[in-house]
């Protein structure tokens, strides 16, 4: 008999990158096993002004074998927070046997805990990288009253919680709250190369790409002096940066400001935020895909560019590492400029050994991150929860 599992997420709108899309991953692989799968979400589509995703707030949406509905954000638009989804959860809390709620110190979320744990509804919780004592550190106190208030009760109540790889469960901050931890990495769906929308054709000067949201975390402090000390010793490259920050433009300004004033202006391309198609183009372009995180619960963008077959440029902040650096799938570098530098230039000058870790990088994603076997997995997850929670 299949179970009825909820996903509540504060927004899918691709405008908010991986963390979101994810859900839409993992509930379509759970639909595929045959689970009977629901999302709650908001219409959220941006912090910056955008209007509301264009969805049907009245009925559910019917999409890869799983059902969506979709809340108006009210009355907090920036927060992504919706009283009705708050309100249907609490009427229809006990037709389910499982909810899944993905963000912490988010409102939707924070009150969704609070709602099932009223309604008897066993929740699991995936704090997307918020409790890395690192990203606690932003508005410290803020974090630390609304913990006290909402997320300590929320994190000692769950049936688990969800991390994605086991250096982000062994950092993480519980508030001295003992928890049950479920370690599951997250998918990718398998690559779908697009050769009408390649980037350029091949050519013998390599091409590196960073895409991910513009964010301080994200480390590019740290790459485009790399890139930029590369360029001062000679080598040659193209660089791409994909990405936007909708929640902080002056921030993506500065960025794309730097860049433009800087020796690396001649050899990169900045096309913003991608998907579909152009997403495809992309990693079908690229050489090697770097991302310097000064901490990342697991990296999204990594596995992806992984099931691309490119290998990879990560610091040892990302949390999986040690996968990586096992499975010889990149390089792996220090949250210092030097360092960086040095495992690009061992990338950008032998070719033989790109396409070696390359295809290295796409084995590993296609064995550990297909959406079929983490949904197998998150699935004898529900049900050994559940009989121990019965």
């Amino acid at each position: 008999m299949s179970l009825k599992i909820l996903q509540i997420v504060p927004s899918i709108a691709l405008v908010y990158g991986g963390p979101s899309q994810m859900v839409l991953g993992l509930s379509q692989g759970l639909a595929a096993w045959g689970e009977d799968v629901t999302v709650l979400t908001t219409d959220a589509n941006g912090d910056a002004g955008q209007p509301p995703l264009t969805v049907p707030l009245d009925r559910p949406v019917e999409q890869d074998g799983y059902h969506i509905r979709y809340f108006r954000c009210a009355p907090f638009h920036r927060y992504k927070f919706s009283i009705d989804l708050l309100q249907w959860l609490a009427i229809h809390a006990q037709e389910f046997d499982i909810a899944h709620i993905h963000a912490l110190f988010s409102p939707v979320s924070t009150l969704s805990a609070t709602v099932a744990r009223l309604q008897h509804l066993p929740y699991i919780l995936r704090p997307l990288g918020t409790l890395d004592p690192a990203d606690l550190q932003k508005k410290r106190r803020g974090k630390q009253l609304y913990a006290a208030l909402f997320e300590r009760a929320n994190l000692a109540h769950a049936a688990a919680v969800h991390f994605t790889s086991e250096q982000e469960a062994k950092i993480s901050e519980r508030f001295g709250v003992i928890t049950r931890d479920l370690v599951i990495p997250l998918g990718v769906s398998p690559f779908q190369p697009e050769p009408a929308w390649a980037l350029s054709s091949p050519s013998e000067t390599p091409t590196i790409l960073f895409m991910s949201r513009l964010d301080p975390k994200k480390g590019l402090d740290l790459l485009l002096p790399a890139l930029e000390d590369l360029l001062q010793s000679g080598l040659k490259f193209r660089f791409v940066l994909a990405g936007a920050n909708p929640q902080d433009p002056a921030y993506e300004q500065r960025i794309r400001d730097r860049i433009q004033t800087s020796p690396l202006a001649h050899c990169t391309r900045m096309p913003g935020f991608v998907t579909g198609d152009a997403k495809a183009a992309l990693l079908q372009a690229a050489d090697v895909f770097v991302l310097p995180s000064y901490y990342e619960n697991f990296g999204i963008a990594v596995a992806e560019a992984m099931a691309a077959g490119v290998p990879v440029v990560i610091s040892d902040q990302v949390h999986i590492w040690s996968a990586i650096e096992q499975a010889q799938a990149g390089w792996i570098s220090p949250c210092q400029i030097p360092a960086l530098a040095h495992q690009l230039r061992l990338a950008l000058q032998d070719v033989h050994e790109r396409r070696r870790r390359g295809e290295n990088a796409k084995a590993y994603a296609t064995q550990h991150y297909s959406w079929q076997a983490i949904a197998y997995q998150t699935i004898e997850a529900y049900h050994h929860l559940l009989c121990h929670s019965s």
